[in-house]
């Protein structure tokens, strides 16, 4: 299973990411989650403790690694660098593993818009392609709304989009962009959860307002999530009605996928 979440920025994607990320690794999958998020924070909502995610460097401010594999410094015009380089190491060398999740902290291109192709990003999604077609564990991908690592094979391989809203018109505006950007890259699966949800209400207006798209479930509003974010607690350790939640979530997107 390879999944790439997204949504507009506090909308909830890390805590879905983390759930199912921590669901997979409870039946004894191999997990990789992929924060790619450039608000990292998705060490923390797998329980990570604040000492050790801030030993992790991103992979894009590993200049070093960066030169070495491509031939270019990151940062620095290039004529020429290598577009696919090796990465093949780069998950076992610079994950740490917590609860049977590997996690990988991606990091963010900071120059050049979304169309940049530089040193930097060449890696990255040389990773990405490498991590989605190559590796046999479970992928959760944590990602920003604009799909940065993202390219078009790459993004068409993927198993399934699931774009996080909550109740209000900017999320479900972007959510809207995201679907389209999805047929554009060719993705022929693209699922959304509703978020941080308080009554039917508000349930329904997530409903009412995503026809175009499958609708998998809700993560409801829980103090629990909020006090776990605050104390740097794993979601799923922290916030049980949530694990179940997002345990439904995960079989009907299995129930989908396996159905067509």
């Amino acid at each position: 299973m390879k999944l790439a979440i997204t949504g507009k920025g506090g909308v909830g994607k890390t805590t879905l990411a983390s759930l199912l990320a921590r669901l997979y690794a409870a039946e004894g999958r191999a997990v990789i989650a992929i924060d790619a998020n450039p608000d990292a924070n998705l060490a923390a909502a797998l329980g990570i403790p604040p000492e050790e995610a801030r030993q992790i460097t991103p992979i894009s401010e590993l200049s070093e690694l960066i030169e070495e594999r491509t031939g270019a410094k990151p940062g620095a015009a290039a004529a020429y660098f290598k577009l696919n380089p090796r990465v093949d190491d780069i998950p076992d060398r610079f994950s740490i593993t917590r609860n049977g999740v590997k996690l990988l902290v991606m990091g963010t291109v900071r120059k050049g818009g979304s169309g940049c192709m530089c040193p930097e990003s060449a890696l990255l999604r040389t990773l990405v392609q490498y991590l989605v077609f190559r590796r046999s564990e479970v992928v959760i991908m944590d990602m920003e709304a604009g799909l940065e690592h993202l390219g078009r094979g790459t993004a068409s391989a993927v198993d399934a989009f699931i774009v996080v809203v909550e109740p209000g018109l900017r999320s479900l505006q972007t959510a809207e962009s995201i679907r389209n950007l999805a047929k554009d890259l060719g993705i022929a699966r693209c699922y959304v959860v509703g978020s941080k949800t308080r009554s039917e209400t508000e349930r329904h207006f997530i409903i009412d307002n995503t026809p175009d798209f499958e609708l998998l479930g809700f993560i409801n509003y829980s103090p629990k999530i909020a006090e776990a974010d605050l104390k740097g607690l794993s979601v799923f350790d922290a916030a049980p009605e949530a694990v179940a939640e997002a345990k439904g979530i995960k079989e009907r997107l299995e129930a989908y996928i396996g159905n067509e």
